[in-house]
């Protein structure tokens, strides 16, 4: 039956990258997946109520970063339809391609340092829908903001959710991290932008956004809604820092603050269409790509408790040896499947009493597996955000993007092999 959940992954995974072609919605076939590899699962165990307790388990982690991605969306949701982000986008007046790109990939790299690589991305994506009306550019940009969210992410310990693991586990201490992961995280995305500055020549089309400040809408209401949603995310970190509890516990209090500010700012309001609320932005995110979300993690959680990940791991340890070279297999594997149960499965292979906190293993991993997971638009939270805001096709991704993504991933990694040989 193992082999049969992974031959069902497989097929899954390819008729996900042929959504087009095939013309099936990737979320069905996401969701067909997860459910077949533990019908498969549930199949070849004689204990039914282990593999039970065992997808329970999952829920847990998955539970966690669906209410963190749903929740996410409808902050940025919120924001969007108060205009909010047109303060911003009005500042930014370059229409030159070659200037914006460097911006948008700074700021986002040091942002997902600060937030994560999940919460920048979804901030990022939707603030380029408003600065960039054509839709192929707006993509190319939104595979750059994967990139640099990814590599933002690598070097802090709240970035992404696989280093946050190795600094909670005691692999990893936040200063180190930083000192260690900062270069070779900032080349992984420097090389991907020199390379976008050659493809991306001209001027960008004018948006044509208009000052509605005496619409609807007042600047008053834009400023404070900026205010408090930015503010709201930016919480988060924090949050988690002083209480200890999950990210997602933090971004749902920040959600509740925001809907309560949104109740009192248009409670004495009597046209309904002046009345902006949270509810109603829950109705207009993309929940489909929250759904899309569900069944990848589910079909890798039949994958983890199979023990197929588990094997891979040992299979590479036995076979390779190298640490360097499992260190960049793994973050290539990443980019097809999670990279949290890939790491989860390397904890379990490398005990601290033989690799102590901060050893070079531990580093590399946390580099390889947040940064390599922008080879494929799937491969990483941030990835899979972008791609259902932006409606990026698979296969666009892997033609346009993957190869820059592969080249930046490459060469940051050189740049730590080369500071710790």
């Amino acid at each position: 039956m193992n082999i049969a959940i992974v031959i069902v992954f497989i097929i899954g995974y390819i008729a996900i990258a042929l959504e087009n072609p095939l013309r099936i919605n990737k979320t069905a076939t996401a969701l067909f997946t997860g459910v077949l590899c533990w019908v498969f699962y549930v199949f070849g165990k004689v204990d039914k109520h282990l593999v039970t307790d065992q997808l329970y388990a999952h829920f847990g982690q998955i539970a966690s970063l669906l209410f963190f991605l749903l929740s996410a969306m409808t902050i940025v949701e919120i924001i969007d339809i108060h205009d909010g982000f047109e303060l911003i986008s009005r500042r930014i007046t370059t229409l030159r391609k070659r200037k914006l790109l460097w911006i948008v990939g700074i700021v986002t790299f040091f942002l997902s340092a600060i937030l994560d690589n999940l919460t920048t991305a979804i901030v990022m994506v939707s603030l380029l829908r408003k600065l960039i009306p054509d839709k192929e550019d707006r993509m190319l940009f939104a595979g750059l903001v994967i990139i640099a969210a990814n590599s933002g992410g690598a070097w802090s310990p709240l970035g992404d959710v696989t280093t946050t693991m190795l600094w909670i586990g005691g692999q990893i201490t936040a200063l180190n991290i930083i000192k260690e992961l900062f270069l070779p995280s900032l080349v992984s995305l420097v090389v991907p932008l020199v390379i976008f500055s050659y493809k991306m020549k001209g001027k960008l089309a004018p948006t044509g956004v208009i000052d509605n400040s005496a619409g609807a809408k007042s600047t008053f209401e834009q400023k404070l809604i900026l205010l408090f949603g930015i503010g709201a995310l930016i919480f988060v970190p924090v949050f988690k820092t002083v209480t200890h509890l999950p990210p997602f516990m933090g971004i749902l209090l920040a959600l509740a603050v925001l809907w309560i500010v949104t109740e009192l700012l248009h409670k004495g309001k009597d046209d309904p269409h002046d009345v902006i609320s949270v509810a109603q932005a829950l109705r207009t995110i993309d929940t489909p790509s929250v759904l899309f979300f569900l069944g990848i993690l589910v079909a890798i959680a039949a994958l983890e408790s199979s023990g197929q990940l588990g094997q891979l791991a040992a299979y590479m340890n036995e076979k390779i040896g190298s640490l360097p070279i499992i260190g960049l297999g793994i973050g290539l594997l990443s980019a097809i499947v999670d990279n949290v149960p890939l790491v989860a499965a390397t904890i379990g292979m490398y005990s601290l009493a033989d690799y102590p906190p901060d050893h070079f293993i531990w580093e590399f991993i946390a580099y390889c597996a947040g940064t390599g997971g922008s080879c494929l638009i799937i491969g990483s939270a941030a990835g899979v955000a972008a791609m259902g805001i932006e409606k990026i096709d698979f296969v666009w991704y892997l033609k346009k993007i993957s190869w820059i993504a592969l080249l930046g991933y490459f060469a940051g990694a050189m740049v730590y092999l080369a500071e710790n040989m």
